[in-house]
């Protein structure tokens, strides 16, 4: 897949898939100690052989899938559908509440007394005219600190003249923008994103620095607030570009987000940038001194230097914006032929193959018939280990190597497994992993059965180690169950899959609550107290559903079933780009005079 004449000069020979993900995921290590390319080499830009084209070019025979709902499955389907239309409908309702922001009088005050944009009316000005893919909005709901809708800040990958860039919003109608730790939390998994595919990141600020009660959780540690800037100073010697928006006021830690970009924009009247507002220099000095004397747009753009452009309007903002990714040098992503074949079985219906519980799990083959073009899918081991389904279909035109949970990941299954992924691995195939694995089996009672636990356990073993290994994109869909060590062989957010969505109807959490009946104790003691049991099970299924997940940033998102084909071309996409982009030799970031 990867053409040897860009890099041949390096005397390396073939660059394997592997040495390719090494490059993408530890180029900072590269460039900052000098190891490998990164210090003796000038890295011409990498060519691509889409596989699309290859998709093209190729009939596809593939076998049909045979993806009709058996009369004897109805039952089980009905009893899906039903479950699935109640948490779509919970999903629905949340998500229209997060879509408010802080609320109809927050957005007033926002939109008519402070002259300023809603946040979703800033990204129709900045993002092309077409569908973007939002992350985590759920994040930040019924937080033991409170409710902040969508973390206080919209994150996402659209496009910006035709280029995927990952975008990361400030909601000031949310607390006043005011930055809890699980926003901190969700801006760096945004940059994550970017790091990992190579994506333009752009920031419109409009902050109120950090919610000083919390401060011990978003100030002291490795993956608090400070981050955030690291990460984009990395990103800079990366070569991954970043722009800015000051959209409103930067105040302490928030300043530093359009200072460390490489280009950023002030928006006149309403963008401030300083590290104390004219409360605490009155407070200090006894003086008074406006926002715009104090770090208004023309300060920065005339005086400082903090910022490279001014805007007299936000729509000249995001004007000004979209001509600064324009001048990126990007090789264009080549037109494909986006023709393909549909499904040819209906995607509503996947609301009723999304298991209710395990008990309601239908063949998961009837979920691929329903994801994959043309309901073609190359199977592989088709008779082996057959509680794991593994080949290769296309999705929008893409070739893709597919997981797929069908029952309990037993031993011939974990080592079919172990062996699909290390294929894909070889040929660079992206691989789509369908999860749905069941609640922990019993402890074994027999020395038969304890062997055979080992064996399943070594299988396993070596299929997590293929999983974390294989140097290719992985795109995570949890359709049912997530339970316990089997969920990280079918890489689960541990095993940092470059993306992660859940069913509304998933359960996720190290066992099911509804499959035990006794409670753990430490000592001897074989009675069970039924009122602690009870409390222990009412927490367990409050903590597993997919909505408890998704507010606390475990995954990137709730998709419905019937969108699930689209998510995971879009993700394809946007993990494709970075293979047409120029990579810079530049060894440290960008520095501001």
């Amino acid at each position: 897949m990867w053409s040897t004449a860009p890099l041949s000069a390096l005397g390396r020979g073939r660059p394997g898939p592997s040495l390719i993900r090494l490059f993408q995921k530890e180029y900072r290590e590269l460039l900052l100690h000098g190891q490998g390319w990164g210090r003796t080499h000038h890295l011409p830009p990498l060519r691509f052989v889409s596989n699309k084209s290859k998709y093209r070019r190729h009939p596809r025979t593939y076998p049909v899938l045979d993806g009709r709902v058996l009369a004897v499955h109805r039952h089980v389907f009905e009893q899906n559908l039903r479950n699935s239309e109640a948490v779509v409908k919970r999903y629905s309702e949340l998500l229209e509440r997060v879509r408010k922001g802080g609320g109809e009088n927050a957005i007033l005050r926002h939109t008519q007394r402070n002259k300023k944009l809603f946040v979703r009316e800033r990204l129709k000005l900045l993002l092309d005219d077409e569908s973007f893919l939002e992350l985590s909005p759920l994040a930040g709901l019924n937080m033991p600190y409170g409710d902040v809708p969508a973390a206080g800040c919209l994150t996402g990958i659209g496009k910006i003249c035709g280029i995927w860039c990952v975008f990361v919003a400030s909601d000031a109608t949310v607390k006043g923008g005011t930055i809890y730790p699980i926003g901190v939390k969700k801006q760096l998994r945004a940059q994550e994103i970017a790091m990992e595919n190579r994506l333009l990141s752009v920031h419109l600020v409009d902050s109120g620095g950090a919610f000083l009660p919390l401060q011990s959780e978003l100030f002291p540690d490795k993956l608090h607030g400070g981050r955030i800037f690291y990460n984009e100073a990395i990103m800079s010697a990366m070569g991954i570009p970043q722009v800015a928006v000051v959209c409103g006021s930067c105040v302490a830690g928030g300043a530093y987000v359009p200072t460390m970009a490489e280009e950023a924009v002030i928006i006149d009247k309403i963008g401030t940038l300083f590290l104390a507002g004219p409360p605490l220099v009155k407070a200090a000095t006894g003086e008074y001194v406006s926002p715009e004397d104090l770090g208004g747009a023309k300060l920065h753009s005339q005086v400082s230097g903090c910022t490279d452009h001014f805007a007299p309007s936000e729509k000249e903002a995001y004007e000004c914006i979209r001509n600064v990714v324009s001048t990126l040098n990007y090789d264009p992503v080549p037109e494909e032929d986006t023709e393909h074949d549909s499904p040819l079985y209906s995607s509503e219906e996947l609301l009723g193959l999304a298991p209710q519980d395990y008990r309601c799990t239908l063949p998961v083959k009837l979920i691929l018939s329903r994801l994959v073009d043309g309901s073609r899918f190359q199977e592989f081991k088709a008779n082996f280990g057959t509680t794991l389904v593994t080949g290769f279909g296309h999705v929008e035109g893409y070739l893709v190597g597919i997981v797929a949970n069908n029952g309990e990941l037993a031993h011939d299954a974990a080592l079919k497994g172990s062996h699909f992924v290390q294929l894909c691995g070889q040929r660079g195939i992206p691989i789509v992993f369908l999860q749905n694995t069941p609640p922990q089996p019993a402890e074994p009672t027999s020395i038969s059965q304890a062997e055979a636990h080992s064996n399943r356990l070594k299988a396993q073993a070596s299929m997590m180690a293929a999983v974390a290994c294989a140097a290719v994109p992985k795109i995570t869909i949890v359709i049912g169950g997530c339970y316990g060590s089997d969920s990280y062989v079918m890489c689960g957010r541990s095993f940092s899959p470059n993306f992660l969505f859940l069913w509304p109807n998933a359960r996720i959490a190290l066992v099911d609550s509804r499959s035990f009946s006794t409670v753990p104790r430490a000592g001897d003691s074989d009675c069970t107290d039924e009122s602690e049991l009870k409390q222990l099970k009412a927490k367990l299924e409050e903590e597993s559903s997919a909505f408890y997940s998704s507010t606390r940033l475990w995954d990137d998102g709730i998709i419905l079933p019937q969108n699930t084909r689209k998510v995971i071309a879009q993700c394809l996409d946007i993990m494709e780009q970075h293979k047409y982009q120029a990579v810079s030799p530049c060894h440290y970031p960008i520095i501001r005079m």
